[in-house]
C-alpha cells in the first residue's frame, strides 16, 4: 500500500503543460495542480494526439492511452494530463529570468563557455568576462560559466590579454515556462505546442554541432 501511495505521489508531481485559450504555453505545473484545474472546470485536458479538448468526467472515461503516467487510484487508474488548455485565460505572461547562479547555469547548459567542455557544476565556476577589478558586472551580459583550466589561464585578465575566445557573446535569455525545466523533464508530446527551435538548440547541444 505504501509503494503503490508513493507511486502516486510520484506522478502527481510530474510536470503538465498549460496552455492558454489560444494554445499558447503559459506555465508548467505539477500532474497535480492540473487534475485539480480540470476537476473545478478551470482548464480542459488536451488529448496530445488528437488536439481534442476533454471535461473531467470525460477524460477519465476513456481507454486508458499506452503511457506510465497513470494515476493510480483505489477503484481504477485515470491517466495523468500532459497538457492542459485553460477555458478563459487568454494572456501571455511576461518571463523574465533573475541573474541567479542556477539560471546562469542553465543558460550555458553546464558548459564552459571558452572551451566547449561540458561538466558537472562543482567542475565549474562563474567568470567575469571583463574582471570586476576592470569595473566589470556581475550581470547577464558579463557572466559565463568557465572550466577549472580556463579559469585558471584567464585569472584576472581580459580575454584579449588571456588570448581566450567565447563560444558565444553572453545576453539574457529568452525565457519562457518550458525553458526552465531541464531537457530530459520536458515531455515529447509538448513539442507541438513549443518552438521547434526550442528543440533543435537542445539537440546540438547534446551533439555539440
Amino acid at each position: 500500500m505504501e509503494v503503490a501511495v508513493r507511486a502516486v505521489r510520484t506522478v502527481l508531481d510530474q510536470p503538465a503543460l498549460v496552455l492558454n485559450r489560444s494554445w499558447i504555453p503559459v506555465h508548467v505545473t505539477t500532474v497535480r495542480r492540473a487534475v485539480s484545474m480540470v476537476f473545478q472546470e478551470v482548464a480542459r485536458v488536451v488529448a496530445t494526439d488528437t488536439l481534442q479538448t476533454h471535461e473531467f468526467w470525460d477524460w477519465v472515461s476513456l481507454p486508458l492511452p499506452p503511457s506510465t503516467r497513470w494515476i493510480r487510484c483505489s477503484s481504477r487508474s485515470i491517466p495523468a494530463p500532459e497538457v492542459i488548455q485553460l477555458r478563459i485565460y487568454d494572456r501571455v505572461p511576461a518571463h523574465e529570468a533573475p541573474f541567479t547562479r542556477r539560471n546562469l547555469y542553465q543558460r550555458d547548459n553546464n558548459t564552459c563557455q571558452y572551451c566547449g567542455r561540458r561538466s558537472s557544476p562543482e567542475r565549474l565556476s562563474i567568470d567575469h568576462v571583463v574582471p570586476r577589478s576592470r569595473g566589470g558586472r556581475t550581470s547577464w551580459d558579463n557572466c559565463v560559466l568557465a572550466c577549472v583550466r580556463c579559469n585558471a589561464r584567464k585569472a584576472d585578465r581580459t580575454l584579449h590579454e588571456a588570448g581566450l575566445r567565447l563560444l558565444r557573446k553572453p545576453s539574457r535569455p529568452r525565457w519562457s515556462p518550458y525553458l526552465s525545466l531541464a531537457g530530459h523533464e520536458r515531455l515529447p508530446s509538448w513539442r507541438r505546442f513549443t518552438p521547434e527551435d526550442l528543440w533543435n538548440a537542445e539537440h546540438s547541444q547534446a551533439t555539440g554541432t
